[in-house]
Formats: structure tokens, sequence, C-alpha cells
């Protein structure tokens, strides 16, 4: 019974280690993308050494958590206990770093927005309204979310094209449509007809709000499904450790 109990803890910590690696196939990746990547929202802040580290973070703990999913499946098949002890070591230790970041990004958020305006006031700043891919950027965030600027529209009255202009001159990726008249381009500067822009009143950061507490019950069980596959995965190895009390290398391929 005992055996056959072992039998099904190990081949249950197999398929629980081999979704791990995949996992961090698809964070690698992410990282990757974000880093990457010249058609989103990461091209405008991608000047800011926060994202860089995020970018390079996420691609740090998706390699990590390959190389854990593979010793975490070698230590199963195998039966190794010292590769089993250090897969429940290094998971204990994700899970504290988890908890410590979400907790570090909670009580730090006032200085997450602060420096996500303070990028975001460089681009509008000099955006030039030629098109670029950082500009192409922006423009796709403020048409989809029906904002303007980061905090208000007021965030392009610095504008150097707009203050250089003797034309009253407005971002077309902001207008309102409701309020608008006449065809205007999805990009660059239109023209005003008066000194009141026909344009979106909310800022991109209360958009951006809005959307993550309309998700926040998905984002918070995607954060505690991860949570829990890894207790449960800490638990598998250890009573796996606990049941394997001889380290029998002759069963590890030699190549």
């Amino acid at each position: 019974m005992g055996k056959g109990c072992l039998t099904v803890t190990k081949y249950f910590l197999f398929l629980f280690n081999l979704i791990f690696f995949l996992s961090g196939v698809v964070i690698m990746g992410f990282g990757l993308w974000l880093r990457l990547d010249n058609q989103s929202f990461i091209v405008v802040i991608s000047s800011s050494t926060a994202v860089k580290v995020v970018c390079y973070t996420l691609i740090g703990v998706g390699a990590f958590s390959m190389l854990m999913g593979f010793l975490g499946c070698v230590g199963a098949i195998y039966e190794i206990r010292c590769l089993l002890g250090l897969y429940f070591t290094c998971l204990l230790l994700i899970l504290i770093a988890q908890i410590t970041a979400g907790a570090l990004i909670y009580f730090q958020k006032d200085v997450v927005n602060e420096e996500m305006s303070n990028v975001v006031s460089k681009v509008l700043d000099n955006y030039p309204g030629n098109n670029s891919t950082t500009e192409q950027a922006w423009d796709f965030i403020q048409r989809k979310m029906e904002c303007c600027g980061w905090e208000s529209y007021q965030d392009w009255l610095d504008n150097m094209a707009i203050v250089n202009s003797s034309q009253l001159l407005f971002p077309c990726s902001c207008q309102n449509v409701s309020l608008a008249s006449g065809n205007f381009s999805d990009s660059g500067f239109c023209e005003a007809q008066t000194p009141d822009w026909p344009v979106y009143d909310m800022g991109c950061a209360d958009s951006v709000e809005q959307w993550v507490l309309s998700n926040i019950w998905f984002i918070l069980g995607i954060c505690l499904g991860v949570a829990v596959i890894e207790l449960l995965g800490m638990i598998l190895s250890i009573c796996m450790c606990k049941h394997v009390h001889q380290e029998d290398y002759t069963k590890v391929p030699k190549y």
C-alpha cells in the first residue's frame, strides 16, 4: 500500500513539475516579449529603469522555474532525496519572494505611479507627431481606453509641437467622437476649432486603475492559484522525501 502511494505521489509530482517547467517557459517568453516588443504600451515606458528591471526579473524567474521543473522531474522519477529537498527549499523561497514582492508593490504603489507619470510625461512632452513606434503605442492606448494624457489632457499642454504651433493643435488619438466634428486622423495632431479641445477628460492613469479594479478578482484568482500549486508541489515533494529512505543513483541514466 505504501509503495503504491509512493508511486502515485511520484507521478503526480512529475506531472506537477512538467506543468511548472512549461509555466517557466511562458513566464520567460512573456519577459522577452515585454523587453523586445515594439508594438505595445511597453514601448512607451521602455526607458524606465524599473520597467527594465521587471522585464529582466520575469526572464530570470522564468529560467529559474524551468530549472526547478527539470530538477523536480528528475528528483521525482528517480527518487533522489537531495533533489527533492532542494526543490522544496527553492519553492519555499519563491513563495516567500512572491509574497514580499506583492507587499512591496502594494505599499509602494505611489512610488510606482510617480515613476510611470514621469516616464509618460517625457513621452508626451517630446511627442513630435511623426508616427514613430512609441507614438503609435501611446496613440493606441488613448484610443482604446478613451483617455487623454496620464493624469488628464493637460499633460499635453507642455508638448513642444503644440506650444510652438500657431494653430490650435491637439492629439488626434485623444479626440472624443461625441464632441469632435469632421474627419480626424488616428495619430499625430489635429487642429481644434476652439480653445476647448474635443478630447476625453479622463487621464489614462484612471483608465488603467479602473481596468485593474474591474479585473481584480481575476488577478487575485490567478495569484491564489499559483500559490496553491506551489504549496501542492511543496507538500508532494516533502511527502516523497519522507518515504524515500536511500538514494539509488544507479537509477539515474548515464550519458
